[in-house]
């Protein structure tokens, strides 16, 4: 998308808010397993995980593997075609 196709509250926006204009939300899973924690985006093409020793630096560790993801190689690397919209954790006996 071009500048020009931004309607001028947009570019407005985003002139005094450049960060927050160009951020998306991601759907996150972190894991709790005996030496750490574990997170990692959902409905993405692309494979990135994130760790440390509690939820919040996992959570900080995959928030800026995306954001490296991101720079590096383009949203459009990111971007799956049918995304998530809701996410669930089920434990069953099978």
């Amino acid at each position: 998308m071009g500048w020009e196709a931004i309607d001028w509250k947009q570019q407005l926006y985003c002139k005094f808010n450049p960060v927050e204009f160009f951020m998306k939300n991601y759907k996150i899973i972190v894991e709790k397993h005996a030496d750490g924690y574990v997170a990692y985006p959902i409905g993405i093409k692309s494979v990135i995980v994130g760790e440390g020793d509690t939820y919040e630096e996992a959570l900080q560790d995959v928030k800026s593997a995306i954001a490296f993801h991101r720079e590096t190689f383009g949203e459009p690397e990111l971007e799956d075609d049918l995304p998530v919209i809701e996410a669930f954790v089920a434990e069953t006996l099978v």
